[in-house]
């Protein structure tokens, strides 16, 4: 197998070439020639694809997450009608556009408030399995680690960014995989903090954004950060529009809880599935504090896992919408990596 690590490949030709299997990392193909080519079950993540055009496409059974402007489909821009059904499925992102104080207050709440069903499901699942909430699916964050995300974005774009703290960090903070190995900033993927350290973590965080947004004015909003001394992210040297920090922050929070949502609803099914027998009988199963859960099965439609409480722990949105997977934007803001929109791992 051959590798190519650093090269500089500027101009090259590929004609009849096999890469199936290959990983691409950090590669950049601006402005390159494509045809003729097969993509088909290729894995693509914190990628940008801005004014690409694609002709003679077959697109079957793909998934796309991430920000999403300018979309044309067969010469209909569908932007608009992704947008709206988003507001149609999750109505509190009316208030994720802030444009002053109250508003950006008021985001932080709605923003508190939704996070809490999703905290609460999590838990619901940890009390069955401790370990799920460290568990990855499709190659993405655990739950933990995207407790462990959002303080990082908190301290990089609140703490240092606006603050001025050239160090902000905890060592239990996670920046984006792809960030470069940087002096002072944590970046210890593999820890394994138990749910209440990453939770205690994450409202530590959480309660600083409240306490700066309860003495914001007009005036900060309007203003422009200092430029930071010292190695970290932002970068030193750099200033951004306040407001345009705090975008990012609110982005980072709904885009991340939707992420979790989504792979929340995976792991109850698994774990659905696997407490109910092959011949859809009930089997009892004991969650970490020693309560009984019942599984039962269904049928055709599946296991509903039933606690001892009654309650349900059905796979359904905190927004009551149902854990549908879907999406949605909060707002024009920049990933803790510094680009605009809302990708996954940022």
């Amino acid at each position: 197998m051959r590798e190519f690590r650093d090269e500089e490949l500027l101009g090259a030709v590929l004609d009849h070439v096999d890469l199936s299997g290959s990983s691409w990392n950090r590669v950049d193909l601006t402005g390159s020639t494509m045809t003729s080519i097969d993509l088909s079950r290729v894995d693509l993540r914190n990628v940008a694809l801005e004014k690409v055009r694609v002709r003679g496409a077959y697109l079957a059974g793909v998934e796309i997450w991430g920000e999403v402007e300018g979309l044309t489909v067969n010469g209909i821009d569908v932007g608009p009608l992704i947008e709206a059904e988003l507001d149609r499925l999750h109505p509190e992102r009316a208030t994720l556009h802030p444009t002053d104080p109250d508003g950006y207050r008021a985001a932080w709440e709605t923003l508190d408030a939704v996070w809490a069903g999703t905290v609460e499901r999590a838990r619901r699942l940890a009390d069955t399995d401790p370990e799920v909430v460290h568990e990855s699916v499709e190659g993405e964050w655990s739950f933990v680690q995207t407790l462990r995300h959002l303080p990082f974005a908190t301290s990089s774009w609140l703490s240092r960014g606006i603050l001025g703290d050239p160090s902000p960090w905890h060592p239990l903070e996670l920046p984006w995989d792809e960030m470069r190995p940087t002096p002072g900033v944590p970046q210890d993927r593999d820890a394994r903090p138990s749910l209440d350290e990453a939770l205690e973590l994450r409202r530590d965080r959480f309660e600083k954004v409240r306490a700066f947004l309860s003495g914001l004015t007009d005036g900060r909003l309007a203003a422009t950060t200092d430029p930071v001394d010292g190695v970290g992210w932002p970068p030193a040297g750099e200033s951004f529009p306040v407001k345009e920090c705090l975008d990012t922050l609110l982005n980072e929070e709904w885009w991340h809880r939707q992420f979790a949502e989504r792979d929340l609803a995976v792991l109850e099914s698994r774990m659905q599935a696997e407490a109910t027998g092959a011949d859809g009988t009930s089997v009892p199963a004991t969650g970490a504090d020693g309560t009984d859960v019942q599984a039962t099965g269904t049928g055709a439609t599946g296991a509903e896992a039933t606690c001892a409480d009654g309650t349900g722990a059905e796979a359904t949105g905190t927004d009551g919408t149902g854990a549908n997977g879907t999406g949605a934007q909060d707002g024009g803001g920049r990933h803790t990596d510094g680009r605009s929109g809302a990708g996954e791992g940022s």
